[in-house]
């Protein structure tokens, strides 16, 4: 296969209207021609959606050919930005799906949905960028790999920090003992909800606005009367579909924990969740404030702190020679002398990335690759909804990173995955 940044490909783009073959025409095993841009469809259109598809409309080896949304105002939104038209647009990701032109899935759903919509996509031969957590339990997560696998699919999951420089950096230092012998990592989330629009979680049942498919948005999980509070953005704070910010913003700092004490290929062993709070009236129930404590089996700790002191927002990593603190774009040392260490060439190389959206395209067309595949992000997510479940029994648990169980304990393994509602089995 030709490489798309080939100096004549890249002439050809800017002097050509683009042709758009989908995989399946062109016939090759899951592989883009070289003469063709990729045909994205993004479902779920909403903030993230919506970031997620400016990013890849930069990327001039894709085609955004369809979009798709619940709430009309979202998909029609997208469409403006993507300059597609009404025939492009759809409420049913199912019909998107069927779609020979689409190549690849960026799937920006509720947390609820990832998983539906992630292995059908990879049931009918598309690739994904798929939003964090990958999905809304540890079985979902699971039945996301193994559609993946089956179907010999390439995933990238949105823990985006994984493309960040400084991230990479500080698990690099740590992953090399730049720190001494990592002991300790810190973890803070923060400690109240950030809750969009003037909701309080006390709001009645009201009419179901038009131009809305509630019906559909609640998909697999149980039916409940509707609110606006409920819906969109603000979902993530109530119980029945996600955590707080345990996997919201803790998919990204348990990811990134993960990745420098070198456990993207199991989990911690133990956990236990202390001051735990729950709001005690109203839809937002999920966890608010609460210290969870996690042990590897190799005895390293971590402890996930939601807290209101932003300066403690990231990912510490803390080692019998000195710390290492990451957010983003910060990056912070016990010494100067830490942050100024250059690498070996005998020193372990972390998987680089220099942009999570074009990362997935680059994989998509060698094959290869992403900086978050779905056996990765999995490991992240299990580590976030172990934390949920111990918030939720609040007692401390065993887990069996092979198996992906707690031992011993049906209680805390009827957790592992969500009841699903009708027929939205996946």
């Amino acid at each position: 296969m030709s490489s798309l940044r080939s100096p004549s490909r890249r002439h050809f783009l800017k002097s050509s209207f683009p042709l758009i073959l989908s995989s399946a025409v062109l016939g090759r095993a899951g592989a883009v021609g070289p003469n063709s841009k990729i045909g994205l469809a993004c479902i779920g259109t909403g903030g993230q959606g919506m970031a997620n598809l400016r990013s890849f409309l930069t990327d001039e080896r894709v085609q955004v050919v369809a979009a798709c949304d619940v709430d009309v105002a979202h998909r029609e939104a997208a469409a403006k930005l993507a300059k597609l038209t009404a025939g492009d647009l759809y409420n049913d990701y199912r019909e998107v799906l069927k779609l020979p032109k689409v190549d690849a899935v960026m799937n920006a759903t509720p947390d609820h949905w990832h998983a539906g919509v992630a292995i059908a996509a990879a049931k009918a031969g598309k690739d994904l960028f798929s939003e964090k957590p990958l999905g809304a339990s540890i079985a979902e997560g699971r039945a996301i790999c193994n559609a993946v696998e089956e179907n010999k699919r390439v995933l990238q999951c949105g823990t985006w920090r994984r493309s960040g420089l400084k991230p990479r950096m500080a698990c690099e230092l740590v992953r090399n003992g730049y720190i001494g012998e990592l002991k300790e990592i810190e973890v803070g989330v923060p400690g109240k909800f950030a809750i969009r629009g003037k909701f309080t979680g006390m709001e009645a049942p009201e009419a179901v606005p038009a131009g809305f498919d509630y019906t559909m948005w609640q998909g697999p999980l149980p039916d409940r009367p509707y609110t606006a509070a409920r819906c969109h953005f603000n979902f993530r704070w109530i119980n029945d579909y996600a955590p707080g910010y345990i996997t919201d913003w803790g998919a990204h700092f348990l990811d990134v924990a993960q990745w420098g004490a070198g456990m993207d290929d199991t989990t911690p062993v133990e956990v236990e969740a202390k001051h735990v709070k729950r709001r005690a009236q109203g839809l937002y129930d999920a966890p608010e404030e609460y210290e969870i404590e996690y042990r590897y089996n190799n005895g390293v700790k971590i402890r996930l702190v939601s807290t209101t002191d932003t300066a403690m927002y990231g990912v510490k990593f803390i080692g019998t020679q000195g710390w290492i603190f990451s957010e983003n774009e910060t990056l912070k040392a016990s010494s100067i002398d830490i942050l100024r260490t250059k690498l070996k060439d005998s020193d372990v190389r972390l998987f680089e990335s220099k942009n999570h959206h074009r990362n997935f395209i680059d994989a998509m067309l060698s094959r290869g690759q992403t900086a978050a595949p779905a056996q990765i992000a999995q490991r992240t997510a299990t580590v976030c909804y172990m934390g949920s479940i111990a918030a939720a029994l609040q007692r401390p648990l065993k887990f069996d990173p092979g198996a992906e169980k707690f031992e011993g304990d049906a209680e805390a393994n009827a957790l592992l995955a969500k009841p699903v509602r009708g027929g939205w089995k996946a």
